[in-house]
Parts: C-alpha cells; sequence; structure tokens
C-alpha cells in the first residue's frame, strides 16, 4: 500500500490535509472521497467504500476538511459552503496538475456534496461517476444540481434523515442516470437510533449496493 499525504492552503489560510491510497500505483482511476462535517474519511461508510476501490485497483483520495473545527465557528453557512467549494476545488487542481488519471469517481457524503455538485460541473469531470450519501436534499443547490445531473449516479438516503425531502428525492429519482435507495427510518448516519445490530445491516447493505453499482458500470 502507498500512502502519500500533502495539504493545500485552503479558503482563509486554512490547511486542508489530503491523503491518496494506492494498492499497486499507477492507476489511472481515482476515487475522490468527500466526507460530512463531523463524519470523516475514517467513518464506516468510507472506511469500507475506500476498500472497494483499492480492491479494484482504484487509487483513492481522500479530503480531510474539518468544518466542525472551532477555525469556522463565527463562519454562517453560506461561508462554509464558499470554504468547502473553493478547498475541494484547490485540492483538486494540485491533485490533477501532479498526477495522470482520467477517470473518477466521487462519493460524497451530506456536507461533501455541496462540493461534489460543485466539482462535478468542471470539464476535468464530464465522465465522474457520483456516489451521492445522504445528500443535503433539503438545499436547492443541491437537489438542482442532482435533478439535472448528467453523470451516472448513485444515491442513498434514509426517510428518517431531516436532509430528506420527498418531492426533491422523486425528482432525482425520475433522472434516467440515477440508481436511489430510500432506506426505511435510516437518519442522516444511514444508522437506526439504538438499534446497533440493525445499523450495522444498512451500512452492509449500503456498500454492497455501491459495490454491484460500480461493477455494473
Amino acid at each position: 500500500m502507498q500512502i502519500r499525504t500533502n495539504s493545500i492552503q485552503g479558503y482563509k489560510g486554512k490547511t486542508i490535509p489530503f491523503t491518496i491510497l494506492s494498492k499497486d500505483g499507477g492507476s489511472r482511476s481515482l476515487a475522490i472521497m468527500l466526507p460530512g462535517a463531523g463524519y470523516g474519511t475514517q467513518a464506516p461508510l468510507f472506511h469500507y467504500a475506500t476498500g472497494l476501490f483499492l480492491k479494484r485497483g482504484v487509487d483513492v483520495l481522500q479530503v480531510n476538511y474539518q468544518y466542525n473545527d472551532p477555525f469556522y465557528d463565527s463562519f454562517s453557512m453560506e461561508e462554509i459552503t464558499k470554504a468547502i467549494i473553493h478547498d475541494v476545488h484547490e485540492v483538486m487542481d494540485q491533485v490533477i496538475s501532479t498526477d495522470d488519471y482520467d477517470h473518477f469517481f466521487f462519493v460524497g457524503k451530506s456536507l461533501g456534496t455541496i462540493a461534489m455538485s460543485s466539482e462535478l460541473k468542471r470539464d476535468n469531470f464530464l465522465s465522474a461517476k457520483a456516489i451521492w450519501l445522504t445528500p443535503l436534499l433539503q438545499r436547492k443547490d443541491v437537489s438542482d444540481a442532482m435533478i439535472s445531473c448528467e453523470h451516472k449516479s448513485i444515491c442513498m438516503i434514509g426517510d428518517a434523515d431531516p436532509c430528506y425531502k420527498e418531492d426533491r428525492f422523486k425528482e432525482v429519482n425520475e433522472n434516467p442516470l440515477f440508481t436511489t435507495k430510500l432506506i426505511p427510518d435510516a437518519d442522516h448516519a444511514l444508522q437506526y437510533k439504538d438499534d446497533v445490530l440493525g445499523s450495522i445491516e444498512v451500512l452492509k447493505d449500503v456498500i454492497e449496493s455501491i459495490e454491484k453499482w460500480v461493477d455494473g458500470i
């Protein structure tokens, strides 16, 4: 396993670290992990998704921003939005300029789907594939990006997630490029409250769904 760490100077000078994992080296494919504010790249969904891609010879980029850091305590949601779009854009610029990738997968959860919505508009990623985990459907920028998305995508969200909006989810489901999965009673972490074993089953189901979708592309 090859592990490369680096960082960029992000929004308002905050250092944004990132890591590139490679199983064998020389891969032309890259999976970009864009976590949530309190759900990092070492959390279960990203941990197992990382293993899934590495097993298939796809390098993995973990963007390790921390928007729950005290540095951001005075930021409004509007400014957090500016920060994540700026920071991920800067990370991707650096990675693209130094590594020779031509196939991309984006895996975004929650806050990460804001950055993913923006990055998928770039010419570099016209053929990228997208995995939307608990997307912020209540935000017009995210739901509009999904509804009009021209990338093959899979979306998974629970109906007990406060970010789930039935009408917008239905519109996303009408996009022929989307595979969607609505998980009854699952919350924003794709877990069941007070049900550890049930939550593990949901995790297994989500990872199996991603695996099946990736292998079917």
